[in-house]
């Protein structure tokens, strides 16, 4: 069984529509879609907005749906100034940007008294995303570090500071909780991301518009995933 993430209804649309043999099941107020996907058995559920949604939905998925593979994909806000409205982001690993307990001498993004605070991403997973992204995507589709914290980063001098001090390249809201449960449970995963915004206040403009097509690509890549999977 491979799960499929996405935090917004947007994002899950299309993998609904795209579904055959579904059944639904609802657990801690969120519902789970299992079904078949381009032939592959899947659980589709949207896990809602921040770190905690986004835990409580992974945990369920591999406690309650046995899922072996974790696929997260949505939009973002780019860190990295390379980056443009479009382009991919598939990630290398993830950490929290909220983190911060600096004033006790830990670094910004570490966890106190924890093994590990950067959750790496499933290569084989990496390199499928990375195929199909180039497959379907204009733009360009980069491997980097994905940064979440329960903030929607707006100001220029936020993202200056995490891509220089965090070497982030883009920012959103749920991907380093997905990462922190898979890796805690020896679950293969990766996040995929669409640059909604340059995360510099003009998320206004450019956020809703943009939510559609990015979630459209997303399907796109995920199904070209799938038969390898």
């Amino acid at each position: 069984m491979i799960g499929i993430i996405g935090a917004m209804d947007e994002e899950i649309q299309l993998y609904k529509e795209g579904m055959q043999d579904i059944t639904e099941k609802t657990t801690a107020g969120i519902t789970y879609y299992t079904g078949k996907l381009k032939d592959k058995e899947v659980v589709l559920c949207k896990c809602g907005v921040g770190k905690v949604n986004a835990s409580i939905c992974t945990q369920i998925l591999i406690d309650h749906f046995d899922v072996k593979e974790v696929i997260f994909t949505g939009v973002a806000g780019a860190l990295n100034p390379d980056l443009e409205i479009g382009d991919i982001v598939v990630s290398s690993d993830c950490q929290y940007h909220d983190m911060d307990v600096t004033p006790l001498g830990f670094k910004k993004g570490e966890i106190p008294f924890s093994a590990k605070s950067i959750f790496r991403a499933d290569d084989r997973l990496v390199q499928l995303a990375v195929k199909a992204s180039q497959e379907v995507v204009e733009g360009k589709t980069i491997i980097g570090r994905i940064l979440s914290g329960d903030q929607f980063v707006a100001s220029r001098d936020t993202v200056k500071a995490l891509h220089e001090e965090m070497q982030g390249d883009c920012t959103e809201m749920e991907g380093a909780a997905v990462a922190h449960v898979c890796d805690a449970n020896q679950i293969p995963f990766v996040i995929v991301r669409a640059m909604s915004d340059k995360a510099d206040g003009s998320a206004h403009i450019n956020f809703p518009e943009f939510t559609v097509l990015a979630s459209k690509r997303s399907y796109e890549m995920v199904s070209r995933m799938l038969p390898n999977l």
